[in-house]
């Protein structure tokens, strides 16, 4: 793909590559090496403006896609990171590594699967010890398996999909909540999925359904303790989930056609989102969710 100017002004629709797109399929978790075209994460094109600076952020999903813009946004901002991704993951993981340290900050690299409630208590407390504390959390991580027929939604698919979107979500903030100073922000994943669900997504669009009521209920609860939760609600994005399982590929062609825009969207387009949660200027911001979703608008 080539370099993208985010600041200057320029028509949205032709921002981007539009539909058609080849048939792709990549076996999960897939990779950003393999998608055509490529997608961009802010890599040549996200300019920092210092509004992170000394900040610690804990990412999980960090290695690709949403995860990975943000990531890079975050560390040209000025925050040390540390990235979460599943040791499959790690070549792909290595190129933001050193993306980070290129902006001069810390990555704290921590593979691992969060499916797993006893990783999940050590990746937070790891991070934390490496950053010297943790004040900004994102979970972006997450599963989406598409399937055109309840009868091949297997228990097994439908209780992962829950336990990697919103178990490990849980797990995960529990175990950050106690060593998050006021100011401290989190900044959960949810989906349009949560409002417009796709049959081919019966156990995805639930578990995104249930961020969005999660992040409102934990903004209440800890908005005495000086810390924000808001949640991202991305529609249609090109990263490697939609050819690695998240779409059917006969969908793949046509990917974010369906969408105002006619495409879909670049996981840099949403990295300034998470900035934005993330920092001292979304200060009187909490238990929002915030769409990003090409015209697809949220009720």
């Amino acid at each position: 793909m080539a370099t993208v100017n985010q600041y200057s002004m320029q028509n949205p629709l032709t921002q981007y590559p539009q539909p058609q797109f080849p048939k792709q399929p990549q076996t999960a978790p897939g990779t950003v090496h393999d998608l055509q075209p490529k997608a961009d994460h802010g890599e040549t094109s996200y300019k920092g403006l210092g509004r992170l600076v000394g900040r610690k952020a804990l990412i999980t999903g960090a290695d690709s896609g949403i995860g990975r813009a943000a990531a890079i946004a975050f560390a040209r901002e000025g925050a040390d990171i540390a990235l979460n991704y599943l040791p499959s993951e790690e070549a792909d993981a290595r190129e933001v590594i050193e993306l980070i340290e290129a902006a001069g900050r810390k990555a704290v690299p921590i593979p691992g699967d969060i499916t797993s409630e006893e990783f999940c208590q050590q990746m937070v407390e790891q991070a934390a010890n490496a950053l010297g504390g943790l004040d900004i959390l994102a979970n972006v991580a997450g599963k989406q398996t598409a399937q055109k027929d309840i009868a091949d939604l297997t228990t097994e698919q439908f209780e992962q999909t829950f336990r990697t979107n919103v178990t490990a979500m849980f797990w995960i903030c529990k175990a950050a909540l106690p060593l998050m100073p006021a100011g401290a922000t989190i900044i959960n994943t949810a989906s349009i999925q949560a409002y417009q669900p796709s049959e081919t997504l019966l156990d995805y669009a639930p578990t995104k359904s249930a961020i969005v009521a999660f992040t409102k209920a934990l903004s209440k609860q800890v908005i005495s303790k000086g810390i924000r939760v808001n949640a991202v609600a991305p529609g249609p994005f090109w990263t490697p989930l939609q050819p690695s399982g998240g779409q059917p590929q006969d969908k793949i062609p046509a990917f974010g056609s369906e969408t105002p825009f006619g495409r879909p969207g670049q996981p840099a387009e949403c990295a300034p989102i998470y900035v934005l949660l993330a920092s001292q200027e979304s200060s009187y911001i909490t238990g929002e969710v915030f769409g990003v979703t090409g015209g697809n608008t949220l009720p």
